[in-house]
């Protein structure tokens, strides 16, 4: 049997499902927090400046269901969930670190533009 041709451009193809999953902003600051080994959920929280419960929540559900997150309970009292990349999640972590660096490289100009555009008639 023939692989299936994936193609993003046509709105019913389940790689556009993917791309909104790794556009999405957690995503790309949970694959960057995990990037360095594994974490707990609260350390993941502390390290994720700004991201609720309900959102850090779902994008590691959602990230552990495509297969780029692996979380690890460890029987103890009080019990011990780690999360960390698999190796589909370490392979995603260039790309996303290469939008994370753009971002850093021209935010300056970025926001000089949205000011000059915001100033202008």
């Amino acid at each position: 049997m023939a692989e299936p041709e994936w193609d993003p451009y046509d709105r019913n193809c389940p790689t556009r499902r993917m791309l909104d999953r790794i556009g999405d902003r957690w995503t790309v600051l949970v694959v960057g927090a995990l990037a360095a080994g594994p974490l707990r959920y609260s350390e993941l929280r502390k390290r994720i400046d700004g991201v609720s419960q309900k959102m850090l929540t779902q994008t590691l559900r959602g990230l552990e269901r495509d297969g780029l997150v692996l979380r690890t309970m460890t029987p103890q009292i009080p019990p011990r969930v780690d999360y960390e990349l698999t190796e589909a999640g370490q392979s995603l972590r260039a790309p996303l670190k290469a939008l994370e660096d753009w971002a850093i490289d021209h935010m300056a100009a970025i926001i000089e533009a949205r000011d000059a555009y915001d100033e202008a008639p």
